[in-house]
């Protein structure tokens, strides 16, 4: 398959606390990756580097090709749900609308194609009678939903997901999913943080493990063993419970 993102020795420190080491990674076209370890793991460090949000302290970084910052039409964030306002008075069309913004130049309205794309995504997430709705009068759920399909309205080629299903109930989280495995068929790369390490193998292709260095990545047959689980861990696990 078609390599996506291609990190070669990368290291990121803040300040004098190095938080990766000397991580090396191809991921390919078309798969879901769960990125998998414990909280202060740098998972999140990862995805700001690789889209260019933060200072590396070595290392090179190619997304689609290129640096990170000429990539970014192609990459859409779906950041912590802790990173977002959720309080700024906006309403939910207007933070679809906004995915389609990376298309456009400083003085470029959208036009039709766009608040088709924006309408078609609000369907897809099940939000467009929420869509005059203030997002700070939305549940957690709900407003997962519709950060997500900022996102989606992006048409991105590679997603960044960062705990998507945290505050969301299950039938959101499995519609979320199979909206997800639907947009990887059709080529979209997908990187996910995910903490259930019970539903990994059903809503993954291939994972990362990672704990300030690279545990493993690969797909889900060969990496996300009990041995790798355990080091990526440490004593974090006393028992191991994977479901397959």
């Amino acid at each position: 398959m078609q390599s996506v993102i291609k990190i070669d020795d990368l290291t990121v420190s803040y300040g004098n606390t190095r938080v990766l080491s000397n991580i090396f990674l191809n991921i390919e076209a078309g798969n879901i990756y769960g990125v998998i370890g414990p909280n202060g793991a740098g998972k999140s460090t990862l995805f700001k580097a690789i889209l260019g949000m933060i200072k590396v302290s070595s290392g090179n970084i190619w997304v689609l090709g290129k640096e990170p910052q000429k990539a970014y039409v192609d990459l859409a964030y779906l950041p912590q749900k802790e990173e977002v306002d959720i309080q700024f008075p906006v309403i939910v069309s207007d933070v679809v609308r906004i995915g389609r913004l990376a298309h456009k130049g400083v003085f470029e309205r959208l036009n039709s194609v766009d608040y088709e794309i924006i309408n078609q995504t609000m369907i897809q997430l099940d939000i467009l009678k929420l869509k005059d709705r203030s997002i700070s009068d939305l549940s957690g759920g709900q407003q997962q939903r519709v950060f997500l399909a900022r996102a989606l309205a992006q048409r991105p080629k590679i997603l960044f997901l960062d705990e998507p299903f945290v505050g969301v109930d299950i039938k959101t989280e499995m519609s979320i999913i199979q909206i997800l495995k639907e947009l990887a068929e059709e080529g979209v790369t997908i990187l996910l943080v995910h903490h259930d390490l019970s539903t990994v193998s059903n809503y993954c292709d291939q994972v990362i493990l990672i704990n300030q260095r690279l545990i493993g990545c690969g797909p889900i047959e060969t990496t996300f063993t009990d041995e790798n689980i355990a080091k990526t861990y440490g004593g974090q696990l006393k028992l191991l419970h994977k479901i397959s």
